[in-house]
C-alpha cells in the first residue's frame, strides 16, 4: 500500500493498494512503511525522546525504525540508498536541541545489514511552517510548498531515497520532500517512519499526546 493507511474492506476491491487519501492527493513519495502504529509503548517511546528529550530512547527506536527501512530495501535495485531524515527548521532545532529524525537515522544505521549511506544534510528546511491543526489537506500542502530544498542535488541523480521521520501522519511532510527530492533528480523515493497514525484506529485519550499531535491525530481519523 502507498502510503501505509489501514484499508477498509471496500477500498480492498478496488485493488491497487491506495486509500481515499491518495486517490484524492497523490503522494509524490512512492511508497512509505512504519514499525507501528502511533499508540501505546511506541508512543509513549517517542514522547519520551521528542519531549522529554530521553536521548537513551534513540537507539531503541533506530531498531524499529530500520526493520521498516529493511522492508523498503528488500526490493531495491540501489546497492545504497541514500537515507535522509526530515530536517527540522534552525529555529525549531535551536529550541529542542537536536533534530530528532536525525538521530533516529543514526541509530537505525547500526541495525541494517548493508552499509547503507546516510545523508542527514542533503535536505534543509528553508523556512518555518505554520501548525497543520486544523488546516484542510490542500492547505496543509500550501503550508509546506517550498518549506525543503536539496543542498546537493549532484548527491541524488539517478539514486532511490529514503526519507525518515519519527511519526507520519497525513504524509504531506514527506511528500514535499519526495517532490523535491525527484525534482532533484532522484528515481525514487520512498518515506520510512517509526509509527503512523492510521485513520480507522480507536485512539486513546488525547491526554496521552502532545497538544499539537492530539489535534493531528483526531483530524486524521475522521478526515476523509
Amino acid at each position: 500500500m502507498q502510503c501505509g493507511e489501514r484499508l477498509l474492506p471496500a477500498q480492498l476491491l478496488v485493488g491497487d493498494g491506495r486509500c481515499q487519501g491518495c486517490r484524492d492527493f497523490e503522494p509524490e513519495f512512492d511508497r512509505a512503511v512504519s514499525f507501528g502504529e502511533y499508540a501505546r509503548a511506541l508512543r509513549g517511546l517517542i514522547h519520551l525522546l521528542k519531549y522529554d528529550k530521553v536521548l537513551p530512547a534513540a537507539p531503541e527506536m533506530g531498531g524499529k525504525l530500520a526493520e521498516a527501512i529493511g522492508l523498503l530495501g528488500s526490493g531495491s535495485k540501489d546497492v545504497r540508498p541514500l537515507i535522509v531524515p526530515v530536517p527540522l527548521h534552525a529555529s525549531k532545532r535551536g529550541e529542542r536541541g537536536f533534530n530528532q529524525a536525525e538521530l533516529l537515522v543514526r541509530a537505525a544505521s547500526k541495525h541494517l545489514p548493508q552499509p547503507w549511506e546516510v545523508a542527514a544534510g542533503l535536505l534543509k528546511r528553508e523556512r518555518s511552517t505554520h501548525s497543520q491543526v486544523g488546516l484542510t489537506r490542500e492547505e496543509r500542502v500550501a503550508n509546506m510548498r517550498d518549506a525543503f530544498r536539496v543542498t546537493d542535488p549532484q548527491r541524488v541523480q539517478g539514486r532511490t531515497v529514503i526519507v525518515v521521520d519519527d511519526v507520519m501522519t497525513t504524509g504531506t511532510t514527506v511528500s514535499e520532500c519526495a517532490r523535491v527530492l525527484k525534482k532533484a533528480g532522484a528515481e525514487r523515493v520512498w518515506a520510512a517512519t517509526v509509527a503512523r497514525t492510521l485513520k480507522f484506529a480507536v485512539l486513546p485519550g488525547s491526554v496521552e499526546y502532545g497538544e499539537e499531535e492530539a489535534h493531528e491525530a483526531v483530524e486524521a481519523a475522521v478526515s476523509v
